[in-house]
């Protein structure tokens, strides 16, 4: 069974595009990001520091998984937190061994993420690099954020997305980038429904070059 690895910045659609492609190929699928949002709602609640690489970094070594049923877990002050924690060392190099090991079950998976395919599972079967225009993940995000009642302007979204991106891609520790052998998906023109579409159809060529 294949193993995929799904990467992108943030409101591209890699997750919902990943967990599509766990059910079309049966395969259990892994969200990391929200990993990374379990321990930034740990450090929030616990008070500390988001810079403090040893305090966060234990807080991801006794990760909480049952974190990942709390309601505040995809709030926006979550995530901005999480894009913080994410950049620590500390953090990341917890994370990794529960990451790998989900990745090298022998059933398959697909994960989703921002180094899945870089570092994560680099032997991963199939790669895709989802992604958008800046504007149009603001926007998407922005619907969601609305649509949940945030009173929100488009513009601080933006804001945030082009922040959040300049952090996931300078960072010195596993930096968002595009595999080599990955696959780009540009999901700025797309509904849901087309790129899970492409998505497939990208993830059967791949899979088919390797059978």
């Amino acid at each position: 069974m294949p193993l995929i690895a799904v990467d992108g910045p943030a409101a591209s659609g890699k997750g919902t595009i990943a967990r599509a492609l766990g059910r079309h190929f049966g395969v259990p699928h892994l969200d990391t990001g929200a990993l990374y949002r379990v321990v930034a709602l740990s450090a929030l609640r616990s008070g500390l520091d988001l810079s403090d690489g040893a305090g966060v970094g234990a807080k991801a070594a006794a990760l909480d998984l049952s974190l990942l049923e709390d309601a505040e877990l995809r709030g926006a002050q979550t995530g901005e937190a999480a894009s913080l924690v994410s950049a620590l060392p500390e953090v990341r190099s917890a994370l990794l061994a529960f990451q790998k090991a989900f990745a090298a079950q022998p059933g398959g998976a697909v994960l989703d993420g921002r180094d899945i395919g870089t570092v994560i599972a680099p032997e991963a079967a199939a790669k895709l690099f989802v992604t958008a225009a800046a504007e149009t993940r603001a926007r998407r995000r922005f619907l969601e954020l609305t649509a949940a009642g945030r009173d929100v302007s488009e513009e601080r979204v933006l804001a945030d997305i082009l922040a959040r991106d300049a952090r996931d891609m300078g960072r010195a520790d596993a930096p968002l980038r595009q595999a080599a052998d990955a696959d780009l998906l540009d999901t700025s023109e797309l509904d849901i429904a087309a790129a899970v579409r492409k998505a497939v159809e990208l993830v059967s060529s791949q899979l088919g070059r390797v059978s």
